[in-house]
């Protein structure tokens, strides 16, 4: 049986929604947007994405309901006037409590994977994060986690590349573990397209491994 994503906010123009992980954001069979139109019982409905999330991360997303209202948000995501915040929990704890990282990513369509690489060249663009560690367990971390730009795969590879891959992510280097990549979108912040009102929205992830570790859940879900 499908599982239809929890709907946080819906208006004419906007729709905040929990993406579940394994689920594709964009408008493909079993996507984000079908599955709102389920829930919405409404095949039709225009449903437009204006970003996305990795098919493993789950957490907060918004989706445009109208073309006008698609173009307002793309244009403030592309001026940085959309805050997205994650959490994640990393093998690893960093050197530092806090900081930035800033990195060329190259892309590859064929693997689907991202890579650091370290000169300017087609199709290398530039990505930037910054991070705090709001609590450590053994060799792992709880890390919030800012985006300043949203690159395919940022937050995985950028973390990957300085021998902190996220828990559970084979991918990108981490080693087995009882859950998928341990990434969320957390907290969304962004202007309505309509009103222009400031909007902001928060969804803790669901109590399961490894969010429910006591260390982690008694600030996740305080």
């Amino acid at each position: 049986m499908t599982v239809l994503p929890e709907i946080i906010f819906k208006d004419k123009d906007v729709i905040v929604a929990v993406k579940p992980p394994g689920v594709l954001s964009e408008d493909h069979a079993g996507g984000m947007p079908g599955l709102l139109r389920e829930a919405l019982h409404d095949p039709s409905a225009d449903i437009r994405s204006v970003h996305r999330l990795d098919r493993v991360v789950g957490g907060l997303m918004v989706y445009a309901r109208n073309a006008a209202a698609a173009s307002a948000l793309i244009r403030d995501i592309s001026e940085r006037k959309f805050d997205k915040q994650y959490l994640a929990v990393t093998e690893g704890v960093p050197a530092e409590t806090e900081g930035e990282f800033t990195d060329l990513l190259y892309h590859s369509v064929r693997e689907n994977k991202t890579y650091v690489v370290d000169r300017k060249r087609k199709g290398v663009r530039e990505a930037r994060l910054k991070y705090r560690v709001l609590a450590s367990s053994g060799d792992q971390a709880l890390v919030q986690v800012t985006l300043y730009t949203g690159r395919t795969h940022q937050i995985r590879v950028q973390f990957a590349s300085r021998k902190l891959p996220l828990l559970g992510d084979r991918r990108y280097g981490a080693a087995e573990a009882p859950c998928e990549t341990a990434l969320w979108s957390y907290s969304l912040g962004f202007r309505h397209p309509g009103t222009g009102d400031a909007m902001s929205f928060t969804k803790a992830p669901p109590r399961e491994y490894p969010w429910s570790l006591n260390e982690y859940s008694s600030i996740i879900h305080e």
